[in-house]
């Protein structure tokens, strides 16, 4: 039996890896953590019996302690509940599903426990991969993609040698906006954004897909996951979302990874890797889907994903300035109190503004957040 910790237990890869749980008696459940919803958590605990559960807010977790007084179960709080949820002696592998980056430093400490992570929280390595890679391969850890589309690439690696990959091809729906110019986009409220034609994801990450920051996090994610250039990453628009991503090899050869777009297949391939185990749902009926179209990402109109090669080239604590403005700015724009171009005008301005920091510490990471949270934060106040 493989016992495994979810980070995010609330959220969508959380509330999905539990339903995967459910269909598998292969795995227990031993810690869960979130932010602030109680009565999810409560009602997780009763059904998957962890050790441990920890609430991001400490009056969350006060409450939880009540609701769950008649359990044997420890309720901690904050930062130190996800490290001792990330380090606890019976964790094997650990899903990290939190939203920013607070999953960094428990991510660490699993790695420096030896425990094997299924990444879904992409700011780890979009801010500390020069950080979390080289520790992992020291720790002789796996780290296990379960984004779509990264995990597509693992699978379409296995088997194959790394230097003979001559680039991937990282797909990306094109959100709900494809199609549109820039003076189209002028208009846009959260509501409109917040549609995604084919997959179903949590607010911040739905409104990244729209303005493609969320292929950018991916671009950069994937340079440290696989240990490629920028030039061996390309974006493709695929409107189907049928094609997960590919991999081309330098004899032209490209192998791909298909399937429905649903969350829970990159879930349990990591979990269960390197096996694969039975599981339910919808499969693709290729008379039924008829044709596939591909199409080159807008850059000029959706300018997030341009920002995220140029943050990546300049490397340094530059990625975590596009990823901290980013998540600024999305949470001022879903408040109402900026623009939806606002968005990337703001990553923009964050960027121009800061000085690099190049191969930073932890500390330097995290201060380099704040200073981006606080840039913005003067910029709008203005």
């Amino acid at each position: 039996m493989k016992k495994i910790a979810i980070l995010g237990s609330t959220g969508s890869i959380g509330t999905q890896t539990l339903e995967i749980v459910r269909e598998n008696s292969e795995l227990q459940v031993v810690a869960l953590a979130a932010g602030s919803n109680v009565e999810l958590m409560e009602r997780q605990i009763r059904e998957f019996r962890p050790a441990v559960a920890a609430m991001w807010k400490e009056e969350a977790a006060e409450e939880l302690k009540k609701r769950v007084a008649d359990l044997e179960v420890k309720i901690v709080s904050k930062m130190d509940g996800l490290l001792e949820i990330a380090t606890l002696e019976s964790v094997e592998i650990l899903v990290t599903a939190l939203v920013g980056m607070i999953g960094i430093r428990p991510t660490i400490a699993a790695i420096e426990q030896g425990k094997d992570i299924a990444l879904a929280n992409k700011e780890t390595l979009v801010t500390a991969g020069h950080l979390i890679m080289p520790l992992a391969q020291k720790k002789g850890v796996s780290i296990l993609p379960v984004d779509s589309e990264h995990s597509a690439i693992f699978q379409s690696m296995r088997g194959e040698k790394k230097e003979q990959v001559e680039k991937i091809l990282l797909t990306a729906s094109g959100g709900p906006f494809r199609g549109r110019k820039r003076e189209e986009l002028t208009q846009i409220q959260p509501r409109d954004a917040l549609k995604h034609p084919n997959w179903s994801m949590g607010r911040k990450i739905t409104i990244d897909s729209s303005t493609l920051v969320n292929k950018g996090l991916e671009v950069i994610e994937a340079k440290w996951l696989f240990d490629l250039t920028l030039e061996q990453i390309q974006v493709v628009i695929h409107p189907q979302s049928i094609i997960h991503s590919m991999v081309q090899y330098r004899d032209g050869g490209i192998i791909a990874q298909l399937g429905t777009p649903d969350m829970k297949l990159p879930i349990q391939y990591a979990l269960f890797y390197p096996d694969r185990m039975p599981m339910k749902g919808k499969r693709v009926d290729f008379y039924e889907l008829g044709t596939m179209t591909f199409e080159k990402p807008d850059i000029s109109t959706f300018e997030g994903l341009a920002l995220a090669y140029e943050a990546a080239r300049i490397g340094g604590s530059m990625p975590t300035v596009y990823n901290a403005a980013n998540e600024k700015a999305v949470s001022l724009f879903l408040e109402e109190k900026i623009s939806y171009l606002g968005i990337t005008e703001l990553i923009s301005d964050a960027m121009k503004h800061h000085q690099v920091i190049y191969n930073p510490n932890l500390e330097e990471i995290l201060k380099t957040e704040q200073e981006s949270y606080q840039y913005i934060n003067e910029v709008v106040g203005k």
